[in-house]
């Protein structure tokens, strides 16, 4: 799976960066990542000098990172809530990975791995096929099998509010200010082979039994054109640790 990860998941557009590190005001030269995956954030933030300790649960995740960051960069197998007070950062992220955090006391232990004044990001978004008609033939073809791909959002917020999870949860913590919201534009272009593979990452296919979601992914690559187009607009939060 970390291969598939790999080679299948985008990865962020540098804007991304240089939103954080313009919020945070000043030189950011510790940063703790939640949840890094195959190490597609971690990149980002150590091409720019800051000293990254990339933390996940998964061995074979970290595996696959190590191949692609510069030795600069810690790694720690170890889940959000395994982590220990102690050592804190100047900036603690999650790159499409704070969902799979547990809501009790997120916050107080996400402050607790932040210096003072420091800031936390968190940022991802789901990547859709641009073409409403493209769109709609998919969704007709996994219809039978899935009603949706998408990934609800963990408090209940309502796609047409303004300010969306997380940024909902981190305007009602006491450890937090400054809370931000911003879109960071990310279109993209892949062969239609490879957006099924993205897909293949994804956990409403993942909760499929293997047989059918082999079903589903040939119903949708029966439908698509041989490229796709994706808007894969990358939804970022910070704020600051009070």
């Amino acid at each position: 799976m970390a291969e598939t990860y790999e080679r299948f998941r985008p990865g962020y557009p540098p804007a991304v960066a240089d939103t954080v590190l313009a919020y945070a005001g000043g030189p950011v030269l510790t940063a703790l990542e939640i949840g890094a995956g195959t190490g597609k954030a971690t990149r980002l933030f150590a091409q720019r000098g800051v000293a990254v300790t990339a933390t996940d649960p998964d061995a074979a995740m970290l595996a696959e990172l190590r191949k692609h960051v510069p030795a600069t960069v810690t790694t720690a197998r170890a889940a959000f809530e395994d982590l220990q007070p102690g050592t804190t950062y100047g900036l603690v992220y999650a790159a499409a990975a704070l969902h799979w955090t547990d809501p009790q006391d997120r916050w107080s232990r996400m402050a607790a791995l932040l210096e003072p004044g420091g800031v936390f990001a968190s940022f991802g978004g789901p990547v859709q096929l641009a073409d409403p008609a493209v769109a709609e033939d998919v969704r007709a073809a996994r219809a039978p099998f899935l009603d949706s791909d998408d990934i609800p959002s963990p408090d209940g917020t309502p796609p047409e509010e303004a300010m969306q999870w997380p940024g909902t949860e981190l305007q009602r913590s006491a450890w937090f200010s400054d809370v931000r919201q911003s879109v960071v534009p990310h279109p993209m272009t892949m062969p239609a082979r490879d957006y099924v593979g993205l897909l293949s990452t994804v956990s409403a296919y993942l909760q499929l039994p293997p047989p059918v979601r082999a079903q589903v992914f040939d119903r949708i690559l029966g439908v698509l054109p041989a490229t796709v187009e994706l808007a894969g607009d990358i939804i970022l939060h910070l704020a600051r640790r009070s």
